[in-house]
């Protein structure tokens, strides 16, 4: 049997030293292009792989940085179907059908777009990414399972408690992926939610003149609280009643209601205001993909938009972008915000003990037509 090619046979055929053949592997960041170069090109003639068990073993570390996310279609086991009898094979059903574009909008949601930015700068720093999802019965174990094979941890709003979280954090860094609603010592990063909100909220008082502006969606997460507090800011401002509606599929309190049809739920919020003393002159949401829920079920009644009725977002998703009409709304970097966490992460691995870090980006307000704009 042919010996497997070493590290230090790829050195002497690249003609650099080990220290440079391992940071070209794992931290390819701190490597000249070129040097770079010659050292894949001689790992590639030698059939030369890397041993990241290996390597972890001799720094007691992984390599790899978790992210943990919703599972959408096993939150709730609405919608899925069962593949070729197999229990753990859950798919929304009709995804490969041609009726799929009637039910889903496949185009990347916040959280692909974040993740895909975590993806990016695990990959440019030489980190691997594990990706972790838990479904309405999660638990601690969930996370933990996660947390136990990585050497950082990146966490979505919402996901678990922060006394989960601070436990974590007492083996491995942690990064929430927005502001939480009270101090939890751990690092985050997040946007500008309620400035953001205010100049869009101010765009539809001062350039269009809208006096009845209702927002949807006020309560189930700090993202949300903010840019609810950014439109109480602007309407306040200019002296308006604020007026508010839950989001599809939620009720008051931000829940989101298990098996809810959503476009069911927001055909039956729009009959319901055209039912009632009038509409609303503009609905401000509190994230895109209500935004385009709205705007199918305006569309379905019989409702013009802009010219009836005014709808905006909040994120910047493709969806909005090529929707008819096009969705105005505040842009957030979501893959920043990705490439920010892991960045963050990174640097506390390094760096064992630093003080937690805080950094909020900016957003962008983008006028499109259904506001009137474009």
């Amino acid at each position: 049997m042919a010996k497997k090619p070493t590290i230090y046979d790829v050195a002497e055929r690249a003609a650099v030293s080990i220290a440079t053949v391992s940071l070209s592997f794992t931290q390819p960041h701190r490597v000249r292009e070129s040097t770079r170069t010659l050292v894949m090109d001689a790992a590639h003639e030698l059939g030369y792989l890397p041993s990241a068990s290996a390597r972890g073993l001799a720094r007691g570390k992984t390599g790899a940085i978790g992210l943990f996310s919703y599972d959408y279609f096993n939150r709730s086991g609405a919608g899925a179907a069962r593949v070729h009898g197999d229990s753990d094979a859950l798919l929304p059903r009709d995804l490969f059908s041609d009726d799929a574009n009637g039910e889903f909008r496949l185009f990347p949601l916040y959280h692909d777009e974040v993740q895909r930015g975590v993806e990016m700068e695990c990959r440019r720093r030489g980190f691997v990414l594990m990706v972790g999802e838990g479904g309405g019965g999660r638990s601690e174990a969930d996370i933990n399972d996660i947390a136990g094979r990585v050497d950082g941890l990146a966490v979505f709003p919402n996901t678990f408690p922060v006394e989960v979280l601070r436990r974590i954090a007492e083996r491995i860094p942690v990064v929430e992926l927005a502001d939480p609603p009270e101090e939890t010592g751990l690092n985050r990063v997040s946007v500008e939610n309620t400035e953001g909100m205010r100049v869009l909220t101010n765009h539809l008082i001062q350039h269009h003149g809208h006096r009845a502006i209702t927002f949807v969606g006020p309560s189930g997460s700090p993202d949300r609280e903010q840019r609810f507090a950014g439109y109480l800011l602007a309407m306040a401002e200019a002296g308006l009643d604020a007026q508010t509606l839950p989001a599809p599929g939620r009720d008051a309190n931000g829940t989101l209601g298990s098996g809810v049809d959503l476009a069911a739920d927001s055909d039956a919020t729009i009959h319901g205001l055209l039912s009632g003393a009038a509409l609303p002159e503009a609905l401000v949401c509190s994230v895109d993909a209500e935004a385009l829920l709205y705007l199918d079920a305006l569309e379905r009644a019989g409702v013009e938009v802009p010219g009836r009725i005014a709808v905006t977002g909040f994120d910047g998703l493709a969806a909005g972008r090529v929707n008819r009409p096009a969705l105005t709304t505040v842009r957030q970097p979501m893959i920043a915000l990705g490439r920010a966490a892991a960045s963050i992460l990174i640097h506390q691995i390094a760096n064992p003990g630093s003080e937690p870090v805080a950094k909020e980006l900016p957003v962008e307000l983008v006028v499109r037509e259904s506001c009137g704009c474009g």
